[in-house]
């Protein structure tokens, strides 16, 4: 599914930033809205949708499971589902790309379907563990055979009617807390998740408007305990997907560190479970402005306003991880410009990600000249205050889209040009992250 040629390419000191911009379509919300729409009975309409290889990846494994789905000329898909417990046998290996929200999320929904799904992915995919997804789901009666170490290629024989359950989620996240949902939605009786940290919240909503019978309740020391009621019926939906903010993120730190530069993105997702780097950025003395706040199929969004400024390291604290996992990699890069040290802890999850991105992030970040300390759950910079950093290497990204797009934002705001090894995996998430950022330099 992915192009497996290398593409490299060198990013150099900017021009300021200057334009208004259109980011593609939250990645999560994207996933989410096929992988409902695929469920429920009659046509639901998505706009916007994010036409990356990882949420086609999940297009494709719910066409090979019976449903309909339809991308138009004017950019609208249409999906026709087969209802909750009415998922097909796939005839062959469902290719999840580079997608491991497709894998993790997918196998809850086979989990309670009489069907058995193999899950097969890249390299990069395929060395990623699976376990704390196939732990619950075992639990729910899920046949699941995985490679050495729970990767992949694995394959889930689903149980219906599985066993509903109250699982607490032992690490936060939201794609173990998905899963678990997804295989509760053609579970009899009530699942339940119990989450101690809470995390991205988009399963909930979406859910939600799909027509699942959904609660949540909150402890008073703010343990969210989040139950659905199973053999739910869905209703089709219309969708707008909002722009990704993690794909903003980019574009953020980039005109706060590169000289001069003053840029508008339009249409953020600004879900508060994602929020995170916007509250951190502005902690550390960033420009942010939010334009025209709204909200746009349940999900808050506004159009940010970002101004170069000059930024001060902080320590982050750790209780902001889950709103801001994937953004790390490009605040670590807003942190080597910035005036002292900054400090980050809690960042575990990190590690098993597309990459371990604590230790390619700070293998990267020594290669451009950063002063930069690994630590087991965490990095700590000290920054130049606003300098250029030097630059001159070759950085490897590992196939890993965030640390490639990190780097070419770094590469903004060095003396000698940064080479990112392979830029071919940016097509994941955002095919046309190159083309904008030279947008913005015109």
């Amino acid at each position: 599914m992915t192009d497996q040629t290398a593409r490299p390419r060198s990013f150099s000191a900017s021009v300021p930033l200057k334009g208004r911009i259109a980011i593609p379509g939250d990645k999560s919300i994207s996933h989410r809205s096929l992988m409902l729409s695929a469920l429920a009975v009659g046509e639901s309409r998505v706009t916007g949708l994010l036409e990356g290889h990882d949420v086609l990846a999940t297009a494709a494994a719910m066409r090979a499971m019976g449903a309909s789905i339809e991308r138009r000329t004017d950019g609208e898909w249409r999906i026709h589902g087969v209802g909750v417990g009415g998922l097909l046998q796939p005839r062959e290996a469902l290719d999840m790309g580079n997608s491991g929200t497709s894998t993790r999320l997918l196998m809850g929904l086979v989990a309670s379907h009489s069907i058995t799904a193999t899950f097969v992915g890249d390299a990069s995919l395929s060395g990623r563990p699976m376990g704390r997804v196939i732990d619950p789901l075992a639990q729910m009666g899920a046949d699941i055979t995985s490679s050495p170490g729970g990767r992949l290629p694995l394959m889930v024989r689903g149980l219906a009617p599985a066993i509903p359950l109250a699982y607490r989620l032992p690490v936060a996240s939201a794609q173990v807390k998905s899963a678990v949902l997804l295989a509760g939605l053609n579970t009899p009786g009530i699942t339940e998740v119990i989450e101690p940290v809470p995390t991205r919240d988009h399963s909930e909503r979406m859910l939600r408007g799909f027509g699942a019978d959904l609660s949540v309740e909150a402890d008073a020391d703010g343990t969210r305990h989040i139950r659905i009621v199973g053999e739910a019926e869905l209703k089709p939906q219309m969708i707008v997907v909002p722009g990704d903010p993690s794909s903003a993120a980019f574009f953020i730190v980039a005109a706060l560190l590169v000289p001069g530069s003053d840029i508008t993105i339009t249409n953020v997702g600004l879900n508060p479970t994602r929020a995170g780097l916007i509250d951190v950025l502005r902690q550390m003395g960033g420009d942010i402005e939010l334009v025209d706040p709204r909200e746009v199929g349940g999900e808050p969004v506004a159009d940010l306003r970002v101004r170069h400024s000059a930024l001060t390291g902080i320590d982050v604290d750790p209780a902001v991880a889950p709103s801001m996992i994937d953004e790390f990699p490009i605040l670590f890069v807003a942190a080597a410009l910035a005036q002292g040290r900054t400090t980050t802890t809690g960042l575990d999850e990190l590690r098993v990600k597309e990459s371990d991105r604590l230790a390619v992030m700070a293998a990267g970040l020594k290669a451009i000249g950063v002063r930069v300390t690994e630590t087991e759950d965490g990095l700590i910079i000290d920054g130049t205050g606003g300098d250029p950093l030097p630059g001159s290497a070759t950085v490897a990204g590992h196939l890993d889209h965030r640390i490639c797009m990190s780097f070419a934002i770094a590469g903004l705001v060095t003396g000698s040009p940064v080479t990112i090894d392979d830029m071919a995996p940016v097509a994941t998430s955002f095919p046309n992250f190159e083309r904008l950022l030279e947008d913005l330099q015109k």
